[in-house]
């Protein structure tokens, strides 16, 4: 009988924030992604001259760890659990290890969308979510090998996930979503009604 292996595997690590440790209240958090949109005057500024789709704090604001209470006691449990990812990929950090090197908040309005990309210079990358009202989008990911894929057929509705060319992830406010920074993913169009609420981050080796 023919033996088939997975030889390579791309992870994703879902949990719950509160696993491992206190987390911000999340209306709490939420107010705070809220009011710190509203006075990043800079921010919106380059959202508009992008035509970005709502708010992003990412060229804006670096400092949100210390500028909000909320945000820096969320960083102490993203923290635990990028060092639980991290030991999960069996990484040998040496004497270095994975740091956070940048977060920001993202508001989704209906209609709107982000891109597929990557996030370079980073190691692990993630989001924590903080709103997704009821039918908002879903994040998708790419399997890394597509473009390599130049003449293979389409695969079937029912194929198993770990085939498929792409993999859609409906987090649920509270949870955490983290991936090697090199798979290339995006948000598909916002179609609820209310804000799509999320803070992503990078993590890098140092």
């Amino acid at each position: 009988m023919a033996q088939i292996d997975s030889l390579f595997v791309t992870r994703l690590y879902r949990a719950a924030l509160a696993e491992l440790g206190k987390v911000p209240n999340p209306d709490l958090l939420e107010a705070t992604c809220l009011s710190i949109a509203g006075d990043d005057e800079a921010g919106q500024d380059w959202c508009a001259e992008n035509q970005y789709p709502g708010y992003t704090s990412y060229a804006s604001l670096a400092d949100l760890a210390w500028r909000d209470p909320a945000i820096k006691n969320l960083v102490k449990v993203l923290d635990k659990h990028v060092a639980a990812f991290a030991g999960e990929l069996a990484f040998d950090l040496g004497k270095k290890k994975l740091k956070l090197d940048s977060i920001w908040i993202n508001i989704l309005p209906e209609g709107g969308i982000h891109s597929s990309h990557i996030h370079p210079h980073s190691v692990i990358s993630g989001t924590t979510y903080v709103a997704m009202p009821p039918g908002t989008s879903a994040i998708k990911f790419e399997d890394p090998r597509l473009p390599m894929m130049m003449a293979a057929p389409s695969r079937t509705a029912d194929a198993p996930q770990e085939l498929r060319s792409f993999v859609y992830v409906a987090p649920e406010p509270g949870e955490v979503l983290l991936w090697e920074s090199w798979l290339r993913h995006e948000v598909p169009m916002n179609m609820a009604e209310d804000d799509r609420i999320s803070i992503s981050f990078n993590y890098g080796w140092e």
